[in-house]
C-alpha cells in the first residue's frame, strides 16, 4: 500500500482548524527532513509534539512511511514526566516544541518500526506501548466490521497522542472516511454552532460527556454514535442519555489494545443493558477461569510489549475481573488491583460505587481501601451529595437493601467535587 498515494486521496474529506497547506504536503515537508537525518541513522527516534493537529498527523504520516520509531508526546508534560522519558529514550528529532533539554550523552537505543504510544497504566508511571501499523490497522478493521459501516468518518476532539484519538485518524484512513479535527476548548466555546454531523462519529471521555450533558445535550444529537470510554459512566448520565435519545456507545479497551475490544452499542445501552458490550471481530476475550476472573485478550492489535522491549504478544492479561453472559457480553467487576480486602471478605470498589449512585443522594462517589490493623482494608468513601443535607446516615440506610452489610463504607468523606483528569481518571 502507498500511504502517501492513499492520502492525496483521502485527505480531500479531511478538515482542520487553521489549516493552511495541505495534509500530503506537509507529509512531504516533513519526510525531507526525515530523509537529512536518515543519513546516520536507520529506524530515527522522532517525538511527536506537535500542538497543531495536521501538523501532528502529517509527521506521524511522515515516520510511518520512513519507518521510524515514532513517540507520540503529550506537549504539556513537565520536568518530572521528561525525566521519566529521558531514563527511556532520547530522540534524534524533535518536532515540536518541548519544555526540556535532554542531555547531550546520547546513550544506545533500542531502534525499530513502530509507535509509541504513552499509556500511565494503573501506577502513574509514564510507559509506552509499542505498536505497529499493522496492530493499529487491526483494530480500525475491527470497528467497522462491527458497526458494518464503511466509510468511517469521525470528529476528532480528543488528543492525538492518546489511542483514542490517534485510532480515530487511522479508522477514517483505511476506509477512506471524512475526518473533522476540533480541539475540545473550541468546541466549548462554540456550542451554539450545531451543524450536521448525522453519519460521524465523535468520541468522548465520561467528563467530556458530561460537560455536553450539564451544558448543552442538544449539542450531540447531531452524531450519528457517540463513543464513550476511559472511565465508568453513571445512572444519572445514563437517564440524561436516554431522555435526549442520543445515541451513546460504551467502549472498553486500552492502549495496549490500540483502543476498543469490546462495545456496547446505542440500542443495548437504551434497554438497560449494563454490560461492557460486545467483542469486536479482531479480538478474542478469555476469562481465566471460564466464569469470573482475570480478563485475558488475544488479537491483532495487542501491542508489542513496552519501549525499549519490543516482543510478540500471543495473550494479554489486564488487570480487569470480569465475566461473559450467554449472549457474550463483557461485564467488568472492577480492577484486581483494586479489590479491597476486608475481614476477609473480597469488596470491588465498582459494585460498591454503582449501588452508592443507585440511591440517587449523589452526584459522584469513589471508593477506595485504607489500611487498618482490625480489619486489613475498611472501605473508604468519598462522595459528593445532591445537596449539603445528605449525610452518610442517609446512604447507610439506604445501602441495607441494596448490598451486603459487610460492602458498607466505613469511613466517609464529603466533598465539593471529586477532582479527576482530563481522561476521567480520580485524582485522590
Amino acid at each position: 500500500m502507498d500511504i502517501l498515494e492513499d492520502l492525496e486521496l483521502v485527505c480531500k474529506k479531511w478538515s482542520f482548524n487553521n489549516q493552511e497547506k495541505k495534509l500530503s504536503e506537509l507529509v512531504r515537508d516533513y519526510l525531507e527532513k526525515i530523509n537529512v537525518y536518515k543519513v546516520k541513522e536507520k529506524n530515527l527516534i522522532i517525538f511527536i509534539s506537535e500542538k497543531n493537529s495536521i501538523n501532528f498527523i502529517a509527521v506521524f504520516f511522515a515516520g510511518i512511511i520512513s519507518k521510524s520509531c515514532l513517540f507520540l508526546i503529550n506537549s504539556s508534560w513537565q520536568e518530572k514526566e521528561w525525566q521519566q522519558i529521558e531514563k527511556l529514550a532520547t530522540p534524534d528529532i524533535i518536532f515540536g516544541k518541548i519544555n526540556y533539554s535532554f542531555n547531550s550523552t546520547q546513550k544506545k537505543l533500542p531502534r525499530f518500526e513502530g509507535i509509541m504510544i504513552p499509556t500511565g497504566g494503573t501506577s502513574g508511571k509514564i510507559k509506552f506501548a509499542i505498536h505497529t501499523w499493522e496492530t493499529l490497522m487491526a483494530s480500525a478493521k475491527g470497528f467497522y466490521q462491527y458497526f458494518n459501516s464503511v466509510p468511517i468518518n469521525c470528529y476528532c476532539c480528543l488528543p492525538l497522542y492518546h489511542v483514542s484519538g490517534l485510532m480515530q485518524v487511522i479508522r477514517c484512513f483505511i476506509s477512506r472516511g471524512n475526518l473533522v479535527v476540533n480541539s475540545f476548548e473550541n468546541i466549548k466555546n462554540n456550542l451554539d454552532i450545531i451543524e450536521d454531523y448525522h453519519d460521524y462519529f465523535i468520541s468522548l471521555v465520561p467528563t467530556q460527556l458530561q460537560f455536553f450533558l450539564d451544558r448543552k445535550p442538544e449539542y450531540l444529537q447531531q452524531f450519528k454514535i457517540i463513543l464513550v470510554g476511559g472511565a465508568s459512566i453513571y445512572p444519572q448520565q445514563i437517564e440524561l442519555i436516554k431522555r435526549y435519545n442520543l445515541s451513546v456507545a460504551l467502549t472498553y479497551g486500552m492502549t495496549e489494545t490500540a483502543s476498543g475490544i469490546t462495545i456496547l452499542k446505542p440500542n443495548d445501552l437504551r434497554q438497560d443493558n449494563s454490560s461492557n458490550g460486545q467483542i469486536l471481530p479482531h479480538a478474542q476475550v478469555i476469562i481465566e477461569d471460564k466464569k469470573e476472573g482475570l480478563i485475558q485478550i488475544k488479537s491483532l492489535s495487542l501491542f508489542k510489549g513496552y519501549y525499549p522491549n519490543f516482543k510478540d504478544m500471543n495473550i494479554f492479561t489486564t488487570d480487569d475481573i470480569g465475566y461473559l453472559d450467554e449472549d457474550r457480553f463483557l461485564y467488568i467487576l472492577g480492577r484486581n488491583s483494586n479489590k479491597i480486602i476486608t475481614g476477609g471478605e473480597n469488596v470491588f470498589p465498582l459494585e460498591i460505587e454503582t449501588a452508592i449512585l443507585a440511591t440517587g443522594l449523589v452526584k459522584d462517589i469513589y471508593i477506595t481501601g485504607k489500611k487498618d490493623n482490625y480489619w486489613g482494608e475498611v472501605i473508604t468513601a468519598f462522595y459528593v451529595p445532591i445537596n449539603n443535607n445528605i449525610c452518610e446516615k442517609d446512604l447507610k440506610l439506604k445501602l441495607t437493601s441494596l448490598i451486603a452489610n459487610y460492602k458498607i463504607p466505613k469511613i466517609w468523606h464529603k466533598l465539593d467535587v471529586i477532582p479527576r483528569n482530563s481522561q476521567g481518571k480520580i485524582n485522590i
